[in-house]
């Protein structure tokens, strides 16, 4: 076992997971896992292919048989029982995660405990999923609808919250009575694996919960077996709209029922009415969370004429103040690494691109000394349509603001983008709140708030942003087939 002198060895597994069992590609291969801050490697992982992951469908499958019968009680134990092991040993599962993530410490472990507040939320949403009794057309018959498990899922999760996108997704499915095989992101598995740990320590019953880990080179033909293999009832992915789009064309061939959390592309709109201190509180915390690196990011700001230059002065003085970049296990950092070289060069293209057009640079802009990923908190202003942090989702620290002179104008730049995910916007005219609210056109809406997600909130996009939610009563829908029954003869 590698040793990771800041994280737990003990929950370091260098095996995927499958039936219940620690195990190995069939072929022995590996690949290895390392920390963004400063590139030592944490160890390897079975780099699973096509072959490794069939096999984990059938155990999958197989499981499903036993695992639909149970009652919503016995899978709200088991739920209830991850939720306190995850709770017992947060801290060092943090440990993990900002390891192989880079996320600072202290937002890492808020990530451990927001994940797991979807396995005590799903344990107790599988107590409620109640049918209807429909009231009958004929007196010889009794109508009912019920819902039962849709069966296997296959699941794709993201770098970005290691350990939070899994719960979100495994948790609803398995509260259903589905069995899931899921494939982590090939930057961080070692946040799945552990989760695995916890739930076997908890009592799921092997072949319930599958984690096959594949590097970048295996995952799009892991993916592609997901979505076509016949056992697999249902895929939930969140990622690139890029990469949803293929799995969608993927998942047409047997006609799955697809859940997905795509791109964004968030605008966050200060208006001259708002209240200065909290827009720019707000902005610090829709924008720099995660250095940048979440989908319902702020990646466009807007503000209104009339406040634009104090907004400006104040949230400069806010980077100055609050940020701090460095690495994770450092307490006073606020901004880690960037999770690979390939998100630096997107930052620093999208930085290069806006001040060729014209874009003033007031702050940051380039590559930061703490080492090859991490990236300077960067301010940049007058930014236009036209530019590429304007019309792509940046994924990193830059705040890009655009100045604006009326609701309407704002409005239609707002929505000019084909993401749909989060929307942010300040303002203290209750007329204006409700127009736009209501008129953003984005599945996720922050009205005088800069953090909108909870468990027990819908979380999910319109547009190329994804299709259904998740968390919430209407996560464990994703996972659920109605089915009507119709009695006659009575």
């Amino acid at each position: 076992m590698a040793a990771v002198s800041t994280a737990a060895n003990s929950f370091l597994h260098e095996k995927a997971y499958v039936n219940g069992q620690w195990v190995d590609a069939k072929n022995g291969a590996t690949f290895q896992v390392t920390n963004p801050a400063n590139g030592k490697v944490l160890g390897r992982v079975p780099d699973m292919g096509v072959d490794d992951t069939q096999e984990a469908i059938q155990k999958a499958y197989t499981a499903l048989q036993t695992w639909k019968l149970t009652t919503a009680k016995e899978r709200s134990v088991i739920l209830k029982k991850w939720f306190s092991l995850v709770m017992e040993n947060q801290l060092e599962v943090a440990k993990l995660l900002t390891a192989e993530n880079g996320k600072p410490l202290k937002e890492a472990q808020g990530e451990v405990v927001y994940g797991a507040g979807f396995l005590e939320w799903f344990a107790e949403e599988a107590r409620r999923m109640y049918g209807d009794i429909i009231p009958t057309t004929a007196a010889s018959k009794r109508m009912m609808a019920i819902k039962q498990p849709i069966g296997v899922c296959g699941m794709i999760t993201p770098w970005n919250f290691p350990s939070a996108m899994i719960t979100r997704k495994a948790a609803a499915a398995i509260a259903a009575g589905c069995s899931v095989v899921l494939k982590p992101a090939e930057d961080t598995p070692y946040s799945a694996l552990v989760l695995c740990e916890l739930a076997q320590q908890a009592g799921m019953p092997p072949g319930v919960l599958n984690v096959v880990t594949s590097s970048r080179a295996n995952a799009p033909a892991v993916g592609k077996l997901l979505c076509e293999s016949p056992l697999v009832a249902a895929i939930s992915f969140t990622g690139s709209s890029a990469t949803g789009k293929i799995l969608l064309q993927q998942g047409a061939s047997t006609v799955k029922r697809m859940s997905m959390e795509l791109g964004g592309n968030a605008p966050f709109i200060v208006f001259n009415s708002a209240d200065l201190d909290k827009a720019v509180s707000g902005a610090m915390a829709a924008k720099f969370r995660a250095s940048g690196q979440t989908c319902i990011c702020a990646n466009r700001i807007f503000v209104q004429e009339g406040i634009h230059e104090a907004f400006v002065k104040r949230l400069s003085e806010a980077m100055d103040k609050d940020l701090r970049v460095g690495d994770g296990f450092s307490p006073d950092t606020t901004q880690g690494p960037l999770i690979n070289v390939k998100g630096v060069e997107k930052v620093e293209l999208h930085v290069q691109d806006a001040v060729s057009q014209g874009a003033s640079l007031l702050k940051g802009g380039k590559r930061h000394p703490a080492g090859d990923n991490f990236f300077e908190p960067t301010l940049l202003t007058a930014v236009t349509p036209g530019m590429r942090c304007f019309k792509e989702e940046t994924f990193g620290p830059v705040a890009s603001i655009i100045k604006f002179k009326t609701e309407a104008e704002v409005l239609t730049m707002a929505n000019a983008t084909p993401a749909g995910l989060a929307g942010y916007f300040y303002s203290n005219d209750l007329a204006q709140i409700w127009r736009m609210a209501e008129q953003l056109e984005f599945g996720l809406v922050g009205v005088n708030e800069g953090l909108i997600s909870g468990v027990e909130f819908p979380f999910g996009g319109v547009k190329e942003s994804g299709i259904g939610r998740e968390g919430s009563k209407y996560g464990i829908d994703e996972y659920v087939e109605v089915k009507y029954i119709c009695m006659g003869g009575i």
